[in-house]
């Protein structure tokens, strides 16, 4: 078994808003779910137990809120279980968006409580520095290590917020998830970083907070890459050369975070693997785990090396094995893409690479 490095897991969010206890065997996990309605219940893929399975040695452990708009006036038909909000109308999740910043900032504080506890309990390590992630490395009887991320930066009340947050364990963000946010536009459409947004930014320089471009309208990346001068990586995202759509990342954004030594995860969410991908089409095509190659291989194509492309599944982010490519059931399943790409003719050390090795000499430099 290979050990790997997940750059984007939602193990907090699962926890506190979807009540799923993350120390149980996944079967458990599923049967106490087998009974309810809603997406995704009882088609979960990653516990604890499971992850260890799967040899995760460390991820990206997130705090995931959102924040509506200001002055956004919600109705009923703005509400449901869906996963994207729009470029034009607010779209709302009930387990995921809150009123304001003050609110959101309360339930990521909710989702690191939940952390630390487990921290307390021997269950995960946060890594704080790169001699934290080396000997974390070194240690084989270690727990699961965790850098803390925050995907869309609406919990940061305003910039001055982001240095509590820095002391607290954050070492990772992106500005924004799907549609508008106090610092920049996200998924959904285009749009610039705000005034807050370059502050924030500023923030992030000075204090040494690692931007994640995920998520990133195309205006707003692009302005990033010029206001902020730290390392930059995408955690979870596939390539719109092969799947069109703004959630992608392009081959100049590759290019760009390439040429600042970042990485790119490859995510395992079946829409963003298959082009015109319908949730609600019953004969919609199936994505394979050889999809997630052909993403990978496009990455280490693009740069011309092995050297920037990674795993960031985003499993269990709001979908289940409804919407995973075939031939995974769990988190577990990741292993197989080793043996996809050496029948591809990558090499050991370059598979090494792309399961753990560029996520390790990023962070060393980063942290």
């Amino acid at each position: 078994m290979r050990p790997l490095i997940d750059a984007h897991l939602d193990i907090a969010w699962n926890a506190v808003s979807f009540d799923r206890d993350q120390l149980l065997p996944l079967d458990e996990l599923r049967r106490r779910e087998s009974g309810m309605t809603g997406k995704s219940r009882g088609n979960c893929t990653v516990s604890l137990p499971e992850m260890q399975r799967a040899g995760i040695r460390i991820c990206l452990a997130t705090l995931l809120c959102r924040a509506l708009p200001a002055g956004f006036c919600g109705s009923a038909a703005d509400s449901g279980a869906v996963d994207e909000r729009g470029h034009g109308a607010v779209i709302l999740r009930e387990d995921l968006d809150y009123a304001n910043q003050t609110i959101a900032c309360a339930a990521a504080q909710a989702q690191l409580a939940y952390y630390r506890l487990l921290e307390g309990q021997g269950r995960m390590r946060t890594i704080r520095s790169s001699a934290d992630l080396d000997a974390h490395w070194q240690d084989a009887g270690a727990p699961l290590g965790i850098i803390l991320s925050m995907e869309g930066c609406d919990p940061i009340v305003d910039p001055a917020q982001a240095e509590w947050w820095y002391a607290q364990g954050l070492r990772t963000a992106c500005l924004a998830h799907y549609g508008p946010s106090a610092y920049a536009m996200g998924t959904g459409g285009d749009g610039p970083l705000t005034a807050a947004g370059r502050e924030l930014l500023k923030e992030f320089d000075r204090l040494g907070l690692i931007l994640d471009l995920v998520h990133t309208a195309d205006t707003a990346f692009a302005q990033a890459l010029d206001v902020y001068s730290g390392p930059v990586f995408v955690s979870h995202g596939n390539c719109r050369a092969l799947v069109p759509h703004d959630r992608q990342i392009s081959d100049d954004q590759i290019r760009a975070v390439a040429a600042r030594r970042g990485v790119i995860g490859a995510v395992l969410d079946e829409w963003m693997l298959i082009p015109d991908y319908r949730r609600d089409a019953e004969d919609r095509p199936r994505a394979a785990l050889e999809t997630v190659a052909d993403h990978i291989d496009h990455v280490c194509s693009l740069t011309g090396s092995c050297a920037h492309a990674a795993i960031g599944s985003d499993l269990d982010g709001g979908f289940g094995t409804e919407q995973t490519p075939d031939g995974l059931e769990t988190i577990a399943d990741l292993q197989r893409i080793a043996e996809i790409l050496a029948d591809r003719g990558y090499a050991d050390a370059e598979i090494d690479a792309v399961f753990h090795g560029n996520w390790l000499r990023f962070f060393r430099q980063a942290l």
